[in-house]
């Protein structure tokens, strides 16, 4: 699978991947100290939904469009408003034209002290991003590959801070470079926050990745799903897991209030659900 963010920004994965992103910044933010987020996969940064590869999937019709237009409840619009707000304040006109990515809904939420390490190895990909944060001083944009970046970067010098993994799932051995570079940075720094996001299409290789985490001793592992339909390696992505080391206390309860409610707005038919599962304990 194929999965370079600029064909797909905006969609069900990008629904589940934000939300739990923005919350987990709010949450880091309880505390006055800086933090840092490293991004692995950082892609452009943000995105011109009426660009060609928008139109060519339109993918964010069924995400963030159907989110936007359903009626929220309360409880629900004040989890997702960290990241609604950032959609809502890039669409000053209403419509939907642009759609933030992981480092645009992040440098919107950070405060004055806190930073950010955007890697991409695209060349591309790269030039866009970096000239979109040019200039920017709590922003360091660096081509590399993500696997090094977490290997060359962390521990980083605020000693508080995130790390969020999505990488574009091009190769087959895409789980297996992510369960390794995580435990190998687990290791040097075992106090951060990881953040790891996949599609749900290879079960046997997610249960290996959560198996092996056990076999390094992680702790404090949470999985989160969410699935629109029925997904498998025959179907286009319909749903879409987020695997978290050491995630905030709140963030379980948090999302088995709104994984029912997107589970609703975003069903595509049999086999839509979700599940929030702490796969070893602190």
């Amino acid at each position: 699978m194929n999965y370079r963010h600029a064909y797909h920004a905006g969609n069900i994965g990008d629904v589940l991947k934000h939300t739990v992103l923005a919350r987990l910044i709010v949450y880091l933010q309880r505390k006055d100290k800086a933090f840092r987020l490293l991004d692995t996969h950082a892609g452009i940064g943000q995105y011109d939904l009426a660009s060609e590869e928008m139109q060519k999937t339109g993918e964010w019709r069924d995400g963030v469009a159907r989110i936007l237009a359903a009626g929220m409840p309360e409880p629900i619009s004040e989890l997702l408003d960290p990241w609604i707000s950032v959609v809502n304040a890039m669409n000053p006109g209403g419509d939907l034209r642009v759609y933030p990515g992981s480092p645009s809904l992040a440098r919107h939420l950070l405060r004055k002290n806190d930073r950010m390490t955007l890697t991409e190895l695209h060349p591309e990909d790269f030039k866009t991003l970096s000239e979109r944060f040019s200039g920017d001083h709590q922003v360091k944009t660096i081509h590399l590959d993500g696997w090094l970046a977490m290997g060359s970067f962390l521990p980083p010098k605020e000693k508080r801070g995130l790390v969020l993994i999505d990488p574009a799932f091009e190769v087959t051995d895409e789980f297996e470079q992510m369960t390794n570079a995580v435990v190998r940075s687990w290791k040097k720094w075992t106090g951060g926050t990881y953040a790891m996001w996949y599609p749900l299409k290879d079960a046997r290789a997610i249960r290996r990745m959560h198996d092996q985490f056990g076999e390094a001793g992680l702790r404090d592992v949470l999985s989160i799903e969410l699935k629109v339909g029925k997904s498998g390696p025959d179907t286009r992505m319909l749903g879409s897991g987020m695997t978290l080391i050491n995630p905030p206390y709140t963030l379980a309860a948090e999302m088995r209030e709104i994984l029912p409610w997107f589970c609703d707005v975003l069903h595509q038919g049999p086999g839509a659900g979700w599940d929030v599962t702490q796969l070893i304990g602190e």
